[in-house]
Parts: structure tokens; sequence; C-alpha cells
């Protein structure tokens, strides 16, 4: 028996709760691989902002600063952007970096959006397939007590076997899925992380250009 032969025997044999177990599976699928690209296009875009902007950062270029970051859909672009305009008129430190947290509050939740999802899935997933392997149990008992004494042992272990699919294919799903998931919760750590960082460096440059204009015009 061929592996396309052995898969189409065995969803025959599961029963509809393996169809809704598909189902999840295909949804949970589709939401990883839209968050990967998202979270790996978000990483690229903020380094290569941030690359670009703190050497005129490090300048003084305020004005070429702030067309760059504003004219960036990066979230280091927003950011930024947001620290320059609270730059504009007299402001602490502490000010700045409010300013900055208040970019960093909207961003935050877009690089967090739908990952949560594919645990729920995955917990949701093994109770179906626990669903669907106690369904055929009583499928397969229900079918034992009209046959045979003889052919009972065979149609038990038979209907056993076809009922645990489901608790199988469901585990099979599921424990990728919470891989999946604390890969990207790990992935979007790591550029929140970046954003953190690129903050305080960009409050640290802000904060000794300000104070060298001031000691020059003493």
């Amino acid at each position: 028996m061929s592996a396309l032969d052995f898969a189409i025997k065995f969803f025959q044999d599961s029963g509809v709760a393996i169809y809704f177990s598909i189902a999840i599976m295909a949804v949970g699928v589709a939401i990883a691989i839209e968050r990967f690209i998202f979270l790996r296009r978000a990483r690229s875009e903020n380094r290569k902002v941030w690359a670009k902007v703190l050497p005129m950062l490090q300048s003084g270029k305020f004005k070429e600063v702030h067309s760059v970051a504003s004219g960036s859909d990066a979230a280091i672009g927003k950011i930024v952007a947001n620290g320059l305009e609270r730059m504009q008129s007299p402001a602490r430190r502490e000010d700045i970096d409010a300013a900055m947290e208040e970019g960093m509050m909207e961003i935050v939740p877009r690089l967090e959006k739908r990952t949560h999802y594919i645990a729920t899935l995955a917990n949701v997933i093994t109770l179906v397939g626990l669903l669907g392997t106690i369904i055929g149990l009583i499928k397969g008992f229900t079918a034992v007590a009209a046959v045979n004494p003889a052919e009972k042992a065979e149609l038990l272990s038979a209907s056993i076997s076809i009922a645990m699919n489901n608790t199988a294919f469901a585990l099979s799903v599921a424990i990728p899925f919470l891989l999946i998931h604390a890969f990207l919760q790990a992935r979007t750590s790591e550029i929140v992380d970046g954003l953190e960082a690129a903050k305080i460096s960009f409050l640290n440059v802000t904060g000794r250009l300000k104070a060298e204009q001031q000691v020059s015009a003493r």
C-alpha cells in the first residue's frame, strides 16, 4: 500500500470528526504562514530603516531622519517619528520616552496579532480528536453488540484502531502547532527587544547632542 493509499484509507476510516480536525489544521497553518511572513518582513524593514537613520541621527540631521522615519511603514519609523515630533517642543528625556512608548503600544499588538490563536487551535484540535475517538468507540461497541460472539474480538479491535486515528491525527497536528507558537512568540519578543534597544539608543544620542548644543551655546 502506497503512502497516498494509506492516507486516503486513514481519513476514510476516521469518521466525520476528522474533517473538523482538517479544517482546524488548515486555519492554523494559514495563520502560522501569515504571521511568519509578517514578522520576517517587520524584522527586515526595522533593520533597514534603523541602519539608515542611525548615522543621520548621530550627525544631528533630525529633519532628514524625520523624513525617512515618517515615510516608512516600519515599526521603528513610527517610534522614531514620535520621538522627533516630541522634541520639537521643549521636553525632558522622560517626555520623549513617553512619546516613543506610545508608539510601541500601537505596534506591539500588531506584532502579536493572531499568534495566540495557534496555541488555542492546538488545544481545540486535541479535544476534537478525542471527541472523534470517543464517538468511534461508541459506534464500535454498538456494532459489536449486534454480531456473533466469534466476530466480536476482531470487530472490536478494528473499531478501536479506527477510533484512535482521530487522536493520532490531532496530536500530530497539535504538537507542531505548539512548537510554531513558541517560535513565533520568540520572534515577536526579539523584534520588541530590538525596538526597545533602538529607543534607548535614540534617547542616548539625542540627549548627548542636546547636551553638546547647550555647552557650545554658552
